[in-house]
């Protein structure tokens, strides 16, 4: 009666192990808690908790979904091997982490009833002594558009390690051998390669259950016993728990969805927002019609002069009378116009002046060149006291705000050097236009050395 019960619980526990890990189809549920852990997004990792520590049971079995040949591939659950381990794991992203993973145990594997080996084995059982790898494990669906909080986290994981091992042959008989290393040892140290599927079911806060399904690939033909054929290769059905570590009030990385936590911090502020503001309204109501009234008080003008009443110090001022600031009749303008007489020679200076002006590439730098017929332009101005416009411009070529900032640098440069020859500051204006205005096409050469110029206008 043990015998037929232990067959149908090992069944029942790797069917079932087998099935749910394999399964790839990722869905989740709102979480028992009425609230997820909020966290600010674009903040890094440090609002989460990213260790966790797991433990883990299972059966193994000598074959896989990989194809054979397979010697000792006459499975029934009496051949069922078990092995446990555990891990440490680092979350590095929402759905990537490196996970260190410890595994002892044994495999067992029975050939066919038709199948004949060499010396007649009919059996083996590898006890594992120790192995270690490193592996990438991947999330698959762990942001979820449906639900605030992901409850199964599908996952795939591969890596690699060291496995030490002691592979036991029998016949038929019951005769056992062990099968030695190359130095006559019984224990096997080779690399092996674990590949596998899971999904992690999230059940407490910060404890999850893990189911996993894994074909681990042995850089040996030994561990079976037979060396022969290619390499070997086992799979692992495995249910184990796995405990976050960290402060408590920190949500897990691997297990929280960052779609809705985006979505719940932007809500958050949002209503934080309209509480500030309906609470400032609330309080600040009559305040704010005070101010009103003091603004439009303010305003008052009575007399229309443009001085509101509180500062006019003339008030009653007649209609259409110009006043100052203080609301007070300006007194009438002397007006002198001055006539001024431009001749065809001062013309000549200037435009002697314009042909003959050049800047370093690039800068606003006047070169000597320029200056015989820039004094030129500086006598005539305190000659005859004219004014004078220096309108810098440039072509296309380069940003609009650089260019914009030479011409205007190119004509402040030619008014600082008629300055320091004499002119009057302040009958001198420099502006500059850019590419804005240009006289010719900046499509040819010819056109784009017409449009880099300074105009001078006398006035």
């Amino acid at each position: 009666m043990s015998t037929f019960t232990n067959r149908i619980s090992g069944k029942s526990f790797l069917l079932a192990s087998t099935v749910l890990a394999l399964s790839t189809t990722a869905f989740a549920q709102d979480s028992t808690r009425s609230k997820v852990d909020r966290v600010t997004p674009f903040n890094g990792v440090k609002d989460y908790r990213t260790w966790s520590v797991g433990a883990w049971g299972g059966g193994s079995a000598a074959f896989g979904p990989f194809g054979g040949p397979y010697y000792f591939n006459n499975f029934d659950f009496n051949n069922v091997g078990f092995v446990y381990g555990g891990y440490v794991k680092k979350q590095l992203l929402h759905n990537f982490g490196l996970q260190a993973d410890f595994m002892r145990g044994q495999v067992k594997g029975a050939t066919k009833a038709s199948q004949q080996l060499t010396n007649g084995i009919s059996t083996f059982k590898t006890d594992i002594d120790w192995s270690a790898a490193v592996s990438g494990v991947f999330s698959i669906a762990n942001i979820n558009w449906l639900n605030k909080q992901s409850s199964i986290i599908p996952y795939v994981s591969a890596g690699a390690g060291a496995i030490a091992f002691k592979p036991t042959i029998a016949t038929a008989n019951g005769t056992e051998t062990a099968v030695l290393n190359s130095d006559g040892g019984k224990t096997h140290r080779e690399l092996f390669i674990p590949v596998g599927v899971g999904a992690k079911f999230v059940v407490a806060r910060g404890v999850n259950i893990d189911l996993a399904y894994n074909v681990n690939f042995v850089n040996s033909k030994k561990f079976d016993g037979i060396d022969n054929g290619t390499k070997d290769k086992f799979s692992t059905a495995r249910l184990g728990v796995e405990f976050a570590l960290g402060k408590k009030h920190k949500p897990q990385l691997a297990v929280v969805n960052p779609a809705a936590q985006l979505a719940m911090d932007l809500w958050d502020k949002n209503a934080a927002l309209k509480n500030s503001l309906e609470a400032s309204d609330s309080r600040n109501q009559a305040a704010i019609d005070g101010l009103k009234k003091e603004v439009a008080d303010m305003k008052l003008d009575t007399d229309g002069d443009g001085v509101p009443d509180y500062l006019d110090k003339c008030p009653n001022t007649p209609a259409g009378t110009k006043v100052d600031g203080a609301g007070c009749p300006l007194p009438t303008p002397q007006v002198v116009k001055e006539k001024i007489i431009i001749t065809e020679a001062d013309k000549k200076v200037v435009k002697d002046a314009i042909d003959n002006l050049e800047f370093d590439l690039g800068k606003a730098t006047i070169r000597p060149t320029s200056f015989a017929s820039l004094d030129k332009v500086a006598s005539l101005l305190v000659e005859k006291n004219f004014s004078l416009k220096l309108a810098g411009h440039t072509d296309n070529t380069g940003s609009a705000a650089t260019n914009m900032r030479l011409s205007k640098e190119r004509a402040e440069s030619i008014k600082a050097y008629l300055v320091s020859k004499g002119a009057n500051a302040s009958r001198i204006e420099a502006v500059g236009y850019g590419s804005s205005q240009p006289i010719a096409s900046n499509k040819t050469a010819a056109g784009r050395q017409q449009n880099r110029r300074v105009e001078f206008t006398l006035y």
